[in-house]
């Protein structure tokens, strides 16, 4: 696949089930050897898209190519280029992790020579070398999850759909799935398509997000973009003493206060100009700050903001 073709492009993709239209004209553009987070509300759409476009089921209307190849036209060629690791894992219990492996290895027409090579080589590189030959049923939800993994990554695909990986999983096991993540796109230049309910997790991911809201995009772009959508930045000052706190009071604009604590909101989207506008007075007035904290929106605010719980 040439570098220029975008590693998916859907342009007006629409899925109804009877009267209820689950997707909406969705228009996307995702180019190779990035990550894109697809968020959204239970019930938004992002599993049926995930479906789409790994052609698990039809779209009623829409253009789309995935890794280069017509979804409608060439079916075979775009899931000869995917891989998908759903929300609920796809081991089989019974077979050790290497047997797994080795199975999905037969089910790609690997050859026994190479499906036996893939299988270690996959094993190591997930750090499943050590239970290798325990059966899957053993493993905790973290290594069952990595093995899942690894078993979409035996036919080396260009594009892996990642429908909720972590759900489950202990903190220091996303952090694990997160890294793979990262080094699958570094180390490989795969394209990941991941959704989640873990907003920090697209936060810390993704190159690019989508908010789907009804079967809808409310609104796309990276991180940072998504955060200045949505006001309500500030930065909270807590004084070392009664006096500097009612200095400020008096001469800097506050949205709420406490005089308890000796706290004050300062309205501002917590930008870099506004922070040092306030270092700059509280220094020439030699007020002592005991502790100085900048708020901006994150993406729990952005999601709340524009996105709407699906109808019933």
């Amino acid at each position: 696949m040439s570098a220029a073709v975008p590693a998916v492009s859907v342009t007006g993709l629409r899925k109804s089930y009877g009267s209820h239209r689950v997707l909406d004209g969705i228009d996307l553009t995702i180019p190779q050897g990035t990550i894109f987070s697809l968020l959204g509300p239970n019930g938004a759409g992002k599993t049926t898209t995930v479906q789409i476009l790994s052609t698990l089921i039809k779209a009623d209307a829409g253009e789309i190519r995935v890794a280069g190849h017509d979804l409608a036209a060439e079916p075979d060629r775009v899931r000869a280029a995917i891989g998908v690791t759903g929300q609920f894992s796809a081991v089989d219990g019974l077979l050790t992790g290497e047997e797994n492996l080795r199975l999905m290895a037969d089910l790609l027409h690997l050859g026994r020579s190479r499906g036996r090579a893939r299988a270690r080589e996959l094993l190591e590189r997930f750090d499943l070398t050590d239970a290798a030959r325990k059966p899957a049923a053993a493993y905790s939800g973290g290594m069952r999850r990595r093995l899942d993994l690894a078993m979409t990554m035996v036919g080396t695909p260009e594009i892996i759909f990642l429908d909720e990986p972590t759900t489950g999983l202990d903190p220091r096991s996303r952090r694990t799935m997160w890294q793979i993540a990262r080094d699958l796109v570094e180390q490989d230049g795969l394209t990941i398509f991941l959704t989640t309910q873990y907003l920090e997790e697209a936060d810390e991911l993704a190159d690019r997000i989508a908010l789907l809201s009804q079967g809808r995009l409310v609104a796309e772009g990276t991180p940072e973009e998504l955060k200045r959508l949505v006001p309500g930045g500030h930065i909270v000052v807590r004084f070392a003493d009664a006096d500097g706190y009612r200095r400020v009071v008096e001469h800097v604009g506050a949205t709420s206060r406490n005089d308890a604590a000796l706290t004050v909101q300062i309205p501002g989207s917590g930008n870099v100009r506004t922070l040092k506008r306030l270092l700059e007075w509280l220094d020439a007035q030699a007020v002592d700050v005991a502790e100085l904290t900048v708020h901006t929106p994150d993406l729990d605010d952005v999601f709340l903001a524009l996105t709407k719980e699906p109808s019933r």
